[in-house]
């Protein structure tokens, strides 16, 4: 088990970059055009969700969007960045499957302001007198 993950392994980026050779001497792009290309699209993904996990977390703390749901889109971003950053043409189009495939199907993020009476539950506050009998 241990040899068969080990070429598992080794294997992949191997394969990767053959096929990424192929490919580029099939269009006629450099490889180094390839690999750049894909490295930078990798880091600026992994920048960009930097910033953009804090600010879903700061909005899960404030009861703006739900917990579970930012960090599973902020974990799949993530490693899509990281697979454009592996040298290859097939980790680059499993990084595209990776950021294409919705997953979140549920609500929208959307803007929720803070004030009296507003639930998200869609619940109406009731309205009535108050009268303290002793």
């Amino acid at each position: 088990m241990r040899v068969a993950m080990l070429l598992i392994v080794l294997g992949f980026p191997l394969i990767d970059l053959y096929a990424t050779v192929r490919i580029a001497r099939w269009t006629g792009v450099p490889v180094y055009v390839w690999l750049g290309l894909a490295a930078l699209a990798g880091l600026y993904l992994l920048r960009n969700e930097r910033t953009a996990f804090r600010a879903n977390t700061v909005a899960a703390m404030h009861g703006e969007q739900p917990l579970l749901r930012g960090l599973f889109d902020s974990g799949r971003k993530v490693l899509a960045g990281m697979l454009f950053l592996l040298p290859g043409i097939l980790s680059d189009v499993m990084a595209l499957a990776l950021l294409a495939l919705r997953f979140n199907l549920g609500r929208e993020y959307a803007a929720s302001t803070a004030g009296p009476g507003t639930f998200h539950g869609g619940r109406k506050s009731i309205d009535g007198e108050y009268r303290r009998l002793d």
